[in-house]
């Protein structure tokens, strides 16, 4: 199963769209961290629709919670950030893969940069923008490790 890792999400509206396409995918979400707002919530409600239900997801305090329940592999993990600096499309994504996103405003915790820097992603972008939504993050790489995976 893939799964996506949210580390501290602040914006209520991306967390429950990334929470529909995980619905539609098979994908189970992981949120990680401080959140901006309470799963509860109705922004929540109405960026996931009535898919929120049907969610499989886990919620963890800290980051070593979350490394200590799924035990994830240096190979299955996948850092995402503008600061990465190899292209998603080059990565190999197994079937069990963990694609890890920051918050919105903030990207990744400071220390992820140098404890996982060979692990860090990026989605080139040439425009002359800093970043892309997270949502819309989030499903552009999913997609492409389904796609690699051969919709399994």
């Amino acid at each position: 199963m893939l799964n996506i890792v949210l580390v501290n999400p602040e914006i209520p509206f991306n967390t429950g769209n990334i929470g529909r396409s995980c619905v539609a995918t098979g994908t189970r979400l992981h949120l990680v961290g401080k959140l901006g707002f309470k799963i509860a919530s109705k922004e929540i409600r109405r960026s996931g629709l009535d898919y929120w239900p049907h969610l499989d997801y886990r919620r963890y305090d800290t980051w070593e919670a979350f490394l200590e329940a799924e035990k994830p592999t240096e190979d299955n993990m996948f850092f995402l950030s503008t600061k990465g600096k190899t292209a998603y499309w080059d990565a190999s994504f197994p079937p069990d893969a963990f694609l890890i996103f920051g918050a919105e405003s903030c990207g990744l915790p400071k220390d992820f940069y140098e404890r996982y820097r060979h692990r860090l992603f990026t989605i080139p972008m040439p425009g002359p923008v800093r970043s892309l939504n997270l949502s819309s993050s989030a499903a552009i790489v999913l997609f492409e490790a389904i796609r690699q995976n051969h919709f399994k």
